[in-house]
C-alpha cells in the first residue's frame, strides 16, 4: 500500500512553499564506509536470547499449572536469533530461569520457572497493567499508525514491532479493548497479492500526538540547537570513522534544510530530492524513537517501508547516514540502532519495561557465570 496514495485520504497540514522547492539532489556519489561500533554492538549482544526466553516464559505461564511437560515445551518454536536450535537445549542453557522437574514418580518431566524468575515475571505483569504503562503503550501504537498516513497497518507488520514497542503478548484483547475510541480492526487489501488482510486502524487523527520526539525536545528546551536555527539530527561516529570532505560538506548543507515532521503530509516532495531524504530520515528517526530500546531488526524496518511504498529508499537512507543510524551485525541478523539514544552501550532514557528486561538479562548471566565456574573447577581437578 503506497503511502503517497493513502496520505491523500487525510488532509494533514500542507507544507510551506519553501519545502516544495527542495527537489534538488546534491548527495555526493561517494562510498560511505561502515565502521564497527563496539559499544553499540555490546548493546545489541546484551539482549542475546532475551526475546525467545520471554516468549517461552509466556507459553509456560499460560498453563494453569504454571508448568509444561518437557515434551510439549520442547516443540515450541524458537526464532532464528536464538543461540540453540531447540527449546529443550534452551532450558538447559539457562537453569537460573527454567527448572526441569518431575511432578511425581511415573509422570513425564516438566519445566517451570524458579521463584526468582517468577518474581520478575509477576512484577513485569503488574507493570503492564499499570495505567501509565498502558496509556504510554497505546500512545506509541497510535503514533506508529499515524506515521503511515493511512492510519492503518496490517497486524502481521505490527506484530514484528510488538516486542520493540513494549506491547503485551496478547495486546489485542488485553490492551486495545480499553481504547475503543482509539482503535478499530478492519480489512485492507494487500496491493502485492490482492488478498484481504486484517489491519489495526486509528479511528481519527490526533493532533496532540502529531509531534515528533525532536520537536518535543525543541519545545521543552532539551535540545542542543540554538533558537531560530533549523532542527538538525544528532550525529555520532565511532573512532576510526572519517567522512570524506565532500561528503561532510553535503551533510552540512543537508542538515540546514527545513525539518519536516514525519507526521506531516510530504507526498508532493520529489522522491529523489534531498528534502525528501531528510523527511525520510525523520520518519525512521521517529519510528526508532517509539521503540523501547531505540533499535530493531533491519528486516522489520524494510518490511514496514515496503508496505509504505518506500521501496529501496530506506536502504539508501541507512547507508547515507551512519552518524544517525548504526547497523550492527551481531546475533545472526542486522539490527538498526538509533545512535543518539545511547551513551556507549547504555540507553540514555530507559523505560521501566526495559528495566524488567535487564533483570532477566542479569538472571541469564548468572547461569553463564555458574557454567564458567564449573569449567574452571573441572580444569583445576584435571591438573
Amino acid at each position: 500500500m503506497n503511502w503517497v496514495l493513502q496520505s491523500k485520504l487525510y488532509k494533514l497540514p500542507q507544507l510551506a512553499l519553501a519545502h516544495r522547492l527542495q527537489a534538488t539532489r546534491l548527495f555526493i556519489d561517494a562510498r560511505v564506509k561502515w565502521v564497527r561500533d563496539p559499544f553499540l554492538d555490546t548493546a545489541v549482544e546484551k539482549e542475546k536470547d532475551l526475546k525467545p526466553l520471554c516468549s517461552l516464559l509466556h507459553h509456560i505461564l499460560s498453563s494453569p499449572s504454571l508448568s509444561l511437560p518437557l515434551s510439549s515445551a520442547s516443540l515450541l518454536h524458537l526464532p532464528s536469533s536464538a543461540t540453540t536450535s531447540t527449546a529443550a537445549s534452551f532450558f538447559l542453557k539457562y537453569p537460573s530461569v527454567f527448572t526441569i522437574f518431575q511432578p511425581s514418580p511415573g509422570l513425564p518431566l516438566h519445566v517451570r520457572l524458579p521463584p526468582s524468575a517468577l518474581s520478575i515475571h509477576r512484577q513485569e505483569s503488574a507493570l503492564h497493567l499499570s495505567p501509565s504503562t498502558r496509556h504510554s503503550a497505546a500512545t506509541r501504537l497510535a503514533k506508529l499508525l499515524m506515521l503511515t498516513g493511512s492510519l492503518a497497518l496490517p497486524f502481521h507488520i505490527i506484530d514484528k514491532f510488538r516486542w520493540d514497542l513494549g506491547l503485551p503478548p496478547n495486546y489485542v484483547p488485553d490492551l486495545l479493548s480499553d481504547y475503543p475510541d482509539y482503535f478499530n480492526v478492519r480489512a485492507v487489501k494487500d496491493e502485492a497479492t490482492g488478498k484481504e488482510l486484517l489491519a489495526l486502524e486509528l479511528m481519527s487523527w490526533r493532533d496532540e500526538l502529531a509531534v515528533s520526539s525532536l520537536q518535543e525536545r525543541v519545545r521543552d528546551g532539551d535540545f542542543n540547537g540554538k533558537p531560530g536555527k533549523r532542527i538538525r539530527f544528532s550525529m555520532n561516529f565511532p573512532r576510526g570513522f572519517d567522512l570524506e570532505k565532500r561528503v561532510k560538506a553535503w551533510v552540512d548543507r543537508w542538515q540546514d534544510l527545513p525539518y519536516i515532521s514525519p507526521y506531516e503530509d510530504a507526498f508532493h516532495l520529489v522522491p529523489s530530492g534531498d528534502q525528501a531524504e531528510k523527511w525520510m530520515v525523520a520518519v525512521l528517526h521517529e519510528l526508532l524513537w517509539l521503540l523501547l530500546s531505540k533499535k530493531t531488526e533491519r528486516d522489520n524496518l524494510l518490511c514496514w517501508g515496503e508496505y509504505m511504498g518506500f521501496g529501496t529508499r530506506f536502504k539508501k537512507v541507512l547507508a547515507h547516514h551512519p552518524g544517525i543510524f548504526y547497523i550492527s551485525n551481531k546475533l545472526k541478523t542486522q539490527t538498526v540502532v538509533l545512535r543518539e539514544a545511547y551513551r556507549k552501550d547504555f540507553l540514555v532514557e530507559r523505560h521501566p519495561l526495559m528495566g524488567m528486561r535487564h533483570r532477566y538479562i542479569y538472571l541469564m548471566s548468572k547461569a553463564k557465570k555458574s557454567q564458567k565456574s564449573r569449567m574452571i573447577r573441572k580444569r583445576a581437578i584435571s591438573f
